[in-house]
């Protein structure tokens, strides 16, 4: 009985002292950002509603920080649409992508560079998955102009490789 008293006490001490003397790794502190990264903060800040015209139809683009921050949710409404396009931005390794999920149900990704005074991202085409049968949208200018104002300038290459630029002066409404 004596022993088993004896090992418990070990035991007990050890489960007490061993988490004492465990040497935790040092925090981490943040690196410089990638341009990525860079590029992903700033389009957070569009976060909001924002209303303007596409092509003279009114539209309404909402802009959510979501997944814990890890994604940028961008999602077009309008009077006459027949649905709500959505894109994704998010960062993948040392590349700002983006996932469109369009009316023609075709899904374009495009890579992202941010301007070197930091205000616009120039999304160009990556590769698609879905039928470009209906057309493709294959670029992308988010220019922001100041906290309640920014343009998108989209290009869309229809069959026969005809192309065309759709341009949004939105304002912010939240």
């Amino acid at each position: 009985m004596r022993t088993l008293t004896i090992l418990i006490i070990l035991v007990a001490a050890a489960a007490v002292a061993l988490p004492q003397e465990m040497k935790m790794p040092a925090p981490k502190t943040p690196g410089p950002q990638s341009d990525a990264q860079r590029a992903f903060e700033i389009m957070k800040t569009l976060a909001g509603s924002w209303d303007g015209s596409i092509m003279g139809l009114s539209t309404h683009i909402t802009i959510r920080v979501t997944s814990s921050g890890n994604a940028i949710l961008h999602e077009a409404t309008g009077p006459g649409r027949p649905d709500n396009p959505i894109t994704m931005f998010y960062v993948d390794g040392d590349r700002l992508l983006l996932t469109h999920y369009c009316d023609t149900g075709n899904r374009p990704r495009m890579v992202g560079k941010i301007s070197p005074d930091g205000k616009a991202v120039e999304f160009d085409f990556l590769d698609v998955s879905g039928s470009t049968e209906r057309g493709i949208m294959d670029h992308i200018m988010i220019t922001m102009t100041d906290a309640n104002h920014h343009t998108e300038a989209i290009t869309y290459t229809l069959p026969g490789n005809k192309s065309y630029l759709a341009h949004m002066d939105l304002t912010r409404t939240k």
